[in-house]
Formats: C-alpha cells, sequence, structure tokens
C-alpha cells in the first residue's frame, strides 16, 4: 500500500488491534478505506517510524519504503508474534516473512550455519537473531532497522534499533512497584485483560479460541465470553493417552461457560500423519514436538473460523512454569551442601535405572498428593543427579532448559559453547532467581518458540492466531507485581488464577499442571522407528557430516532399548535430518 502523501510504500504482515483509536488521534476527516495497514502509513507519516511503532498495539512484520529518503526500514511487533528474515547475499538485500522464500531467491546454495544448529540441538529453537544459514537473520521482536541501499556491497548491516524492550519495562517497573492489595491487583489486572481481549474480538471473520482447559487458555476464553452476546466457538484435542489427555477438563470449562465447544479425539495415526509435512510448515529446523497438537488444534479450528485467540505468554508472565519455584526451592536445598556430598548423591541416585524409578513412582503413586506426582519420574531423577555438582542458580537454569548438555562436540564445525542471553548482567542478577528464568524465558524461549509454534502451524492451515497476553500494557503491569501474587509455594498464576476464579469454580482448575504433547517416547519406538532409523542412519549421518554420529547412536539405541528415554534429544536431531532431506540437492 502507498501512503496517502505517496511518499511511503509499505509491505505488512499481521494486524494493528488499536488502529481505530490511532485513528482518532490523527484527526484525518477522510479514510480511503478501514485497514489497519492505511492506519499504519498515515501514523509514519504524520509521526514517523518510532513515534509509530511505540503508539501500536499488534502483531506484525513490515518493509517500508521511503522515496523521499531512499531507505528501507524493516519492523518486527514487540514480542515477535511475526517473522521476518532479512540478509545482504552477494550485494543483494532479501528480506521475507519466510525462510524460503529467500532460499528461493537466492542465486547461489545457501550453508549451514552450524553454530545455529548447535543451538537448535541445546534449545529445541533456533533463537534470534540467528537463523539456520549463514548470513539471514531474524530480525529481533521490538526492533527495526534502517537500510540505505547506497550503502550495501559487502558492509555489515546496521545494528536494529529498539523501539520497545522487555528488560527496560522491567527496570521501569521495578522503580514503580505494584503497592495496592491482591484485590486491587485482581481488579486491575481483570480491565487490562478485558480490554485486550476485547480488541482482539473485533474481526470481520468468523472467530473463536483455543481451550486447553489450563489456566491461560480458560482465562482467555472466560474473558471471550464474558463480552460477547453469542457463544463463543472454541476448540480442544484429545488423546487416548491418559497423560496426555486435557480434553475432558476443556469440556468441563466449556460447558461451564456456555461455549459452542468442539473437539476432536485423536487416532495415532492422524498425529503421525503431521509428521511428514513439519519441515515445509516450519520453514527451519524447529524441534518442539508440541508443534504436532498445536498443528492439530489449528487444523480443527480453522474449519469453522479464521481467526483463533490463544492463551500463550501467561506462564512467562505470571510464573506458571514448573521450573520457576522447583528450580529456586531445588537451589535453595542444594546450594549450601558441599559439593561433594552432591556428588556422592549423584552417583547414588543414577545407580538405579530409569526404568525402576518409574516403577517405583507407580507403585507409589496412590500415596502421592496429585500436584506432586510427575510423569517419567526416573528421567527427572537422574536429571536431577546431573544438577547436583552445579556452582550457581544460573547453571541450574541453563541445564534444564538444554537438550543436549554438550551440542558443541555434537555438532561438527561449530564453535564454543555460548549462551543466547547472558544470564550475569548486573540487571537481570539483581533479580530473584524465578524472576530472572521468567525474564530470560521471555527474551527466547516465547518468541523463539511458543511464538514460533503457534504461528508457523496455524499459518500452515490459514488461520490467524492472537495472543492477548502479548499486549504490552498487561506484560508491564505483571512486572510491576510482587512475587508473592505470581508464585504461592508450589503453586504459579497465582494472581490470574484470582481473575479466572471470578468467572470458572475453582474446583474445575485445581489439577497438576500439564504439557501440550504427544507421545512421541514411544512412537520412536514403534511407528516411528523405521522413519527414524532411515534419518539416521550410521553412514548416512557421517556422510552429510553434521553431527558426531557416535553419540546419535549410543542414545538411539538405549532409547530402543527403553533403557533411557532420550526422545528429546533425538526429536532434535530427527527435525534437522527430516527439514534438510526437504532442501534438495
Amino acid at each position: 500500500m502507498v501512503s496517502a502523501c505517496r511518499r511511503f510504500v509499505i509491505a505488512f504482515n499481521g494486524e494493528i488491534y488499536n488502529h481505530l483509536e490511532i485513528r482518532e488521534q490523527l484527526g484525518v476527516s477522510e479514510w480511503r478505506g478501514h485497514s489497519d495497514t492505511e492506519t499504519l502509513l498515515s501514523a509514519i507519516s504524520r509521526w514517523g517510524v518510532r513515534r509509530a511503532l511505540e503508539l501500536t498495539v499488534g502483531m506484525f512484520a513490515f518493509a517500508l519504503w521511503d522515496r523521499k529518503a531512499g531507505k528501507l526500514t524493516l519492523a518486527r511487533d514487540r514480542f515477535g508474534e511475526k517473522p521476518l528474515y532479512y540478509g545482504e547475499i552477494g550485494g543483494l538485500l532479501l528480506f521475507a516473512s519466510e525462510l524460503k522464500a529467500i532460499k528461493a531467491a537466492s542465486l547461489f546454495d545457501l550453508r549451514i550455519n552450524r553454530d545455529a544448529l548447535k543451538r537448535l540441538m541445546k534449545f529445541n529453537y533456533i533463537p534470534a537473531p540467528f537463523s539456520i544459514y549463514e548470513r539471514v537473520w531474524k530480525l529481533l521482536p521490538g526492533t527495526f532497522l534502517e537500510i540505505d541501499p547506497r550503502e550495501l556491497g559487502g558492509k555489515v548491516l546496521a545494528t536494529p534499533t529498539e523501539y520497545w524492550s522487555m528488560c527496560d519495562s522491567v527496570r521501569r517497573a521495578r522503580l514503580d512497584p505494584f503497592t495496592g492489595s491482591e484485590a486491587d491487583a485482581t481488579d486491575q489486572l481483570d480491565g487490562l485483560l478485558r480490554r485486550a481481549v476485547k480488541r482482539q474480538m473485533i474481526s470481520d471473520v468468523p472467530l473463536g479460541a483455543f481451550l486447553s482447559g489450563g489456566i491461560d487458555s480458560s482465562t482467555i476464553v472466560a474473558l471471550m465470553q464474558a463480552q460477547s452476546s453469542r457463544p463463543v466457538r472454541t476448540f480442544t484435542i484429545g488423546f487416548h493417552e491418559e497423560e496426555f489427555n486435557e480434553a475432558r477438563y476443556a469440556a468441563s470449562i466449556a460447558r461451564h461457560l456456555g461455549t459452542d465447544h468442539s473437539e476432536l479425539y485423536v487416532e495415532p495415526q492422524t498425529a503421525l500423519d503431521v509428521i511428514p509435512n513439519l519441515p515445509q510448515m516450519f520453514d527451519e529446523p524447529f524441534s518442539d514436538s508440541s508443534q504436532i497438537p498445536t498443528f492439530l488444534v489449528a487444523q480443527l479450528a480453522r474449519r469453522q473460523v479464521t481467526v483463533s485467540l490463544s492463551g500463550d505468554a501467561g506462564d512467562e508472565l505470571f510464573g506458571g512454569y514448573n521450573r520457576y519455584f522447583l528450580a529456586a526451592q531445588m537451589w535453595q536445598k542444594i546450594g549450601s551442601v558441599p559439593r561433594f556430598i552432591r556428588r556422592s548423591s549423584a552417583l547414588a541416585l543414577t545407580a538405579i535405572s530409569p526404568a525402576l524409578w518409574n516403577r517405583m513412582a507407580r507403585a507409589l503413586g496412590p500415596l502421592v498428593p496429585g500436584n506432586l506426582r510427575q510423569h517419567n519420574i526416573g528421567d527427572k531423577v537422574h536429571k536431577l543427579a546431573g544438577v547436583l555438582a552445579l556452582l550457581s542458580p544460573e547453571q541450574l537454569y541453563d541445564r534444564l532448559v538444554s537438550h543436549w548438555e554438550n551440542p558443541a562436540a555434537l555438532v561438527k564445525g561449530s564453535g564454543p559453547e555460548s549462551c543466547a542471553v547472558s544470564l550475569q548482567s548486573e540487571f537481570i542478577l539483581d533479580l530473584e532467581f524465578p524472576e530472572r528464568m521468567m525474564l530470560i524465558d521471555s527474551l527466547t524461549y516465547l518468541p523463539d518458540d511458543i511464538l514460533v509454534k503457534v504461528d508457523r502451524s496455524a499459518m500452515s492451515v490459514s488461520l490467524e492466531t492472537r495472543v492477548p497476553f502479548l499486549d504490552h500494557s498487561i506484560a508491564e503491569f505483571a512486572w510491576r507485581l510482587p512475587m508473592s501474587m505470581k508464585i504461592n509455594g508450589t503453586d504459579g498464576k497465582r494472581i490470574l488464577r484470582k481473575v479466572l476464579y471470578r468467572y470458572v469454580p475453582q474446583a474445575l482448575m485445581e489439577r497438576p499442571k500439564m504439557g501440550f504433547g504427544v507421545p512421541i517416547e514411544h512412537w520412536l519406538r514403534g511407528a516411528l522407528r523405521d522413519w527414524a532409523e532411515t534419518l539416521l542412519d550410521e553412514a548416512r549421518l557421517t556422510r552429510e557430516g553434521f553431527f558426531e554420529p557416535r553419540l546419535i547412536r549410543e542414545r538411539w539405541t538405549e532409547h530402543l532399548s527403553g533403557r533411557r528415554n532420550w526422545h528429546y534429544y533425538l526429536w532434535d536431531v530427527l527435525m534437522f535430518q527430516a527439514w534438510h532431506e526437504k532442501q534438495g540437492p
């Protein structure tokens, strides 16, 4: 679209939720249409790129050509809901929402970035600003990049400029902490969420919501239904394996709220049929196995709606992941114990196989409180043994979010180990340990795993997803709250629960937190075994030259035998192998 003043030309992907409010501020008497793209162009013409970005609430990526200045600007939304890749290759500037477009435009082979591949093995995603290809980057969330084409040709591209920063928001929040009561905080959060949900419900196409039955999605659906004159359409998928099935909880929430609910119980073959399409769907290697149920629920929703709201980001903002309280409690208990004692304890724990730990846990299951029961306890015990000799809480966090512990040894030709975001900065170290984890997750895991998973899965079936928790006013308010309003003992999201219980009885929500997963562990020993064996063939791994085959074959053999569960590690390798196979010569 071209601006009314004819100076700017934009290619825009996304939604500006508050564009009608921006129109009021602009005071323009006549508009050519009703598009948020026209609103954004008018804001840029009036106030410039930075101020326009600061005023927007939405999810987007755009490329803006300034005809007068002869410059290009690339920009991305605050949290990175929408993707934007760019690179200068052979004197040519390439940019796109999909990596496959850059590959198609390249007149020569793009080379695999082995350091990015190393990070994939560690995190199960490739953190920004890296991409799987050398010289191709992801624009960081909350930034814009100005490029003068006359300065291209071997020079390093300019550093992106921040127009919004999560770290700066946290700093400001610490200078202005919330001082009201818990009831006051509940009222304020309820109001902020209602406004965000209402904004994101504006749509001229059919709209619904994902409903897993957990705290986050239930809160979003409850606030949607409270502001809707008709039943909200909600969607969930179920699995016949009980440890993966939340569908019955979602159905209970839907009945209470009165939504128009659809559910689909997935047969194993249905899920397995998705796997061959994952490399094309995710554009670059991505190995969070919950990509499979995420795609399936998006596919289900797309049969009835074109836009779906989701409850993502509640965990990172309000302290929902188990690691936020379990890791802190763990470090309190082990940090003061001499390291030689911890080493001895680790040896004792690993003397019992994971399989035997699992059998003992099943036998003792009826005696353990529901909120303390853990699936696959044997691997967790062995993981605990691995952290007993660590030196700091930062090392503990790094271990908890890592898959391959030494990915540099696994990926041939990669550099030494490094963190995507430094855990050692003075500002981050000044936070409480759970807050440090929440902030780092918000900077890395949220944009590069969670939002990638949801966006790519949904867009593959032409479904637009919206994430109300990522209205930045909610994120900024969440960081003003004391930790006591987020984490209470072994329960996270305390204040969010308070909001939800205004709409849904507490009794419907009292159950252990479940992940959104599929039984990859069992499938690799069964229906996926032949497919995996082909991709993990030792001769093939040696010929392709990306990995150290011995390390992979050892874990594959142990996994098949049932002695260990290495499915997270193996899925990382398999997703790269499957993606690489699809790239062709």
